[in-house]
């Protein structure tokens, strides 16, 4: 009897505790899903996008992501062009980072498919969310690098060990600004 009580006891314990998870998933989904259109279109500038949960069980269902760039029709993810989906996937990061902020975030050559359009959309997205938070940003685009406070750059020396050097940009700046009143005096 008493093994019993302890079960019913214990399952509506775990259905409560599941109905609160699912409630809290529910309204984040819903933020994130806010916010994935508006990051969308500002990538995207006149483009549509929406997110919606699949399956019925929200525990083992997934995430459709449906894209529209301006004037092309509505596709799923895996439909878009590489360049499309880079900036698509970077959109849906973003919206998350917007809705639950961390101190800094790390992003690895995640804009290395976008042409020169889509790179500088990408470039002005950073630059504004970068006000609010840290960002190492691993790239091997000079553009990417151009709106950097800090770089950091790893090489090979002769004998195979790695040296790492690293340059404020600002005292950068203040370097060359120096050197060229040196050499027009």
């Amino acid at each position: 009897n008493d093994l019993t009580n302890g079960k019913v006891s214990i399952t509506k314990i775990i259905r409560a505790i599941d109905q609160k998870i699912k409630e809290k998933l529910l309204v984040a989904f819903e933020e994130v899903s806010i916010s994935f259109k508006q990051m969308f279109g500002r990538l995207f500038p006149g483009g549509k996008a929406e997110l919606s949960l699949t399956g019925e069980n929200i525990f083992e269902g997934g995430l459709e992501i449906k894209a529209q760039p301006y004037g092309k029709s509505t596709k799923t993810l895996s439909l878009l062009s590489g360049g499309e989906t880079a900036l698509t996937a970077l959109a849906l990061l973003f919206a998350v980072y917007h809705t639950r902020p961390s101190p800094f975030y790390v992003l690895d050559e995640v804009e290395a498919a976008l042409d020169d359009i889509n790179l500088q959309r990408f470039i002005r997205l950073l630059k504004d969310m970068k006000k609010k938070t840290q960002f190492i940003v691993i790239t091997h685009q000079r553009r990417t690098m151009e709106v950097a406070d800090c770089l950091y750059g790893v090489t090979m020396q002769a004998d195979g060990i790695s040296k790492v050097v690293s340059q404020r940009i600002d005292e950068a700046k203040d370097e060359i600004a120096n050197a060229e009143e040196l050499s027009v005096s």
